[in-house]
């Protein structure tokens, strides 16, 4: 028996298929879903979904939303996802070096919109660079 994985971004469905197993990014860490895994639902935050069919794995980069699981349906609904094997890793490099300069930047301030910002798209860069490295 496998899962049914579905991640949906606003524009696209990125992923409709089986798997036998799912790792995802939740706020409170890494979360394992195998077939008969109880009914829930979390919140997601950027970071890389990962899909096993198989002994074969494959990286989803995710830019936060939520998840629901319920009779081995997966069902994942972010802002924005991206599959790791579209993902260029030199471009995600570069462009996880600027985010991580940028984020340098606002180093010592108190909170504000624009350092939220720059951290929230240095979480972003990270996680395209891990799916785009596989993991």
């Amino acid at each position: 028996m496998t899962l049914t994985l579905r991640v949906l971004a606003p524009d696209q469905s990125v992923f409709d298929g089986p798997a036998d197993e799912v790792i995802l990014p939740s706020t409170t860490g890494q979360m394992g879903i195998l077939t008969g895994h109880v009914t829930m639902l979390t919140a997601l935050d950027s970071g890389v979904l990962r899909v096993r069919e198989g002994t074969s794995w494959s990286t989803i980069a995710l830019a936060g939303g939520f998840a629901e699981v319920e009779a081995n349906e997966v069902t994942v609904l972010v802002n924005s996802a991206e599959l790791g094997s579209k993902i260029d890793p030199a471009q995600a490099e570069a462009a996880f070096e600027a985010a991580k300069l940028a984020a340098a930047g606002f180093e010592g301030q108190a909170s504000s919109t624009e350092k939220l910002r720059a951290l929230k798209a240095l979480d972003q860069a990270r996680a395209r660079l891990q799916a785009s490295k596989g993991g």
